[in-house]
């Protein structure tokens, strides 16, 4: 047992921790983004039940449409719910990167619980898949989201600061519902997951460079 929860937390761990230590302008405190891994944690089981009563209640099963909602939708939706409520307002969001941080925070400490009930399931066999893709995918997803919730932050004008926050929440439901459809409808899945993924991490790293870049510009702009 101690195998399979190290199994399903080192994943998540290591990569939000990549994450933490690329930012080298003003990092977030540590309680802060322990705390959203937390928030991120106890999304899972409301989550579980929503998915539950759309199963059951609504009747959605099977197909393309049925896992856009109940998985796509609900949980980039709830991810983006907790950190807008609990770090966007905040104090401490005080640089674009931060956004980054606290998305990768919420959504891996989902990831991470979500991963230990796969192992526990389906055994220790598909634990380096599961780091490889659904959890990585999970963190990927949180970088769009917290990339974009950084430019609303700090964004000039209540108008963009509203296009952006509709494009944080938007876009990692659509990449999100791309990523399951590749699997529920091309057989050979292999072949399109990995160019897709290489995508994500590529664009994702070059939303990381340009969060830290406008950050620069940001804190050089501060009185002295």
């Amino acid at each position: 047992m101690i195998a399979m929860i190290g199994a399903a937390v080192a994943p998540g761990i290591a990569i939000l921790s990549y994450f933490y230590l690329r930012d080298s302008l003003e990092p977030e405190p540590i309680s802060m983004v322990i705390r959203s891994f937390i928030f991120g944690v106890l999304l899972v089981i409301p989550i579980m039940v929503i998915q539950y009563i759309m199963q059951t209640e609504w009747n959605w099963r099977d197909g393309i449409v049925a896992e856009v909602f109940q998985s796509a939708f609900v949980e980039e939706f709830f991810k983006w719910m907790v950190i807008y409520f609990t770090a966007y307002k905040h104090v401490e969001f005080d640089e674009p990167y931060d956004g980054i941080v606290y998305a990768v925070a919420v959504s891996l400490g989902f990831a991470t619980l979500e991963n230990l009930f796969y192992l526990i399931i389906n055994g220790l066999d598909i634990a380096f898949w599961r780091a490889l893709l659904p959890v990585s995918s999970h963190a990927l997803f949180a970088v769009w989201m917290g990339y974009y919730l950084g430019l609303a932050k700090f964004s000039k004008g209540v108008r963009k600061e509203r296009i952006f926050l509709w494009v944080s929440v938007a876009l990692p439901i659509a990449l999100h519902a791309l990523y399951n459809a590749i699997f529920l409808s091309i057989q050979n899945w292999l072949v399109v997951i990995v160019p897709f993924m290489l995508i994500l991490w590529w664009q994702g790293l070059k939303k990381v460079q340009r969060a830290h870049d406008f950050g620069s510009k940001k804190l050089s702009s501060r009185p002295q």
